[in-house]
């Protein structure tokens, strides 16, 4: 296993992302089923390049909540990174005039939005998690799972991990400001509000989000 800190010019922006710079702590679940249908969009890039052969059927988003635990879990069967991919598109966070950037975003006005415009989508989920796990299994073969773990400091855990099938898994250990989103109906809204169209297959449970599913997937 093993230690890292986050690449990040400025030391103010995760506490910035923890206090939530959008006007609904919610916007954490579109921003990451978001990322899971951008994976899957890629590997559907490569099927097409006959650089990689799937079903359609294993193309969705499955989301648990496990109220008992404290977690929300969202889990893909998408493209997955390798070690490498984690360590550059996870544990690096860097943008010229931050500083700048910061001022202008601090305001959290909603027109000022910048998670999904910079990249940051993955670090919504620290807006209502004390801790996030990551397990990733790339497409490519010969690849081995990766396990990455961060509190929301700049300290971060990489080692081997344990998924056996291609994609990625994020598992939310939900803080106490948002036990909210371990209601089940709470977290269905969100997802109905948010989700509801997009192109790839969403479960909750056994729950199937948004069966309007695009025409390439009937």
């Amino acid at each position: 296993m093993a230690k890292g800190k986050l690449k990040i010019h400025s030391e103010n922006i995760l506490p910035i992302l923890k206090k939530s710079l959008y006007s609904d702590k919610d916007i954490f679940l579109r921003e990451l089923v978001s990322n899971s249908c951008d994976a899957m969009s890629k590997l559907k890039i490569l099927r097409d390049q006959s650089e990689v052969k799937y079903q359609d059927e294993e193309m969705r988003i499955d989301i648990t909540l496990d109220k008992e635990a404290g977690t929300i879990t969202i889990a893909d069967t998408g493209i997955g990174m390798n070690q490498d991919e984690v360590k550059n598109y996870i544990a690096q966070l860097a943008f010229s005039g931050a500083e700048e950037f910061l001022q202008k975003y601090e305001k959290g006005s909603e027109e000022d939005q910048i998670i999904g415009h910079f990249g940051l989508g993955f670090y919504s989920s620290f807006m209502v998690s004390k801790h996030v796990d990551l397990e990733t299994l790339s497409y490519a073969e010969g690849a081995e799972s990766v396990h990455w773990s961060s509190d929301g400091s700049y300290d971060y855990t990489i080692k081997k991990g344990k998924r056996e099938g291609r994609g990625t898994t994020i598992t939310l250990h939900v803080d106490d400001d948002s036990k909210e989103f371990l209601e089940l109906p709470r977290l269905r809204d969100t997802l109905v509000k948010y989700c509801a169209f997009l192109p790839f297959p969403i479960y909750l449970g056994e729950e199937h989000i948004n069966k309007n599913d695009p025409l390439w997937m009937k």
